[in-house]
């Protein structure tokens, strides 16, 4: 993996407040009893501000096949030090009916209110 040099100096990937993009790929999600729902695929960036707007949550499926991809608002999770994964206050029912997105999420705009619906975000 390739990192920006900044003064002679390899930017860090992590401080106390801040992770590379690259970091959060993988990183597990947990529901608020501390048991695991699936991982963080990837994050979606809104293109004005720059904020994440976003995370995939992948969950389900065997070895990458049959999972499903739900995006769930940046706001929704909150990263826990003592698991050292995101947490978000779901139930895992209820996150299995949540909106997921498929190949053409891109050009339906609406599925970005439909999740902040679903969860109770303003969009």
């Amino acid at each position: 993996m390739a990192h920006a040099h900044m003064g002679g100096h390899v930017a860090a990937d992590e401080t106390a407040n801040l992770i590379a993009a690259s970091k959060v790929e993988g990183t597990s999600v947990y529901n608020s009893d501390g048991d695991s729902m699936g991982s963080i695929y990837d994050v979606m960036l809104d293109k004005s501000s720059g904020q994440v707007a976003y995370a995939l949550m992948s969950f389900g499926g065997f070895l990458g096949m049959g999972e499903n991809y739900h995006p769930l608002p940046w706001q929704k999770l909150h990263y826990d030090t003592g698991l050292g994964g995101y947490v978000v206050d779901e139930s895992p029912d209820r996150l299995k009916k949540a909106p997921t997105i498929t190949r053409d999420y891109a050009h339906d705009p609406g599925w970005s209110r439909r999740v902040n619906d679903y969860y109770g975000v303003p969009i």
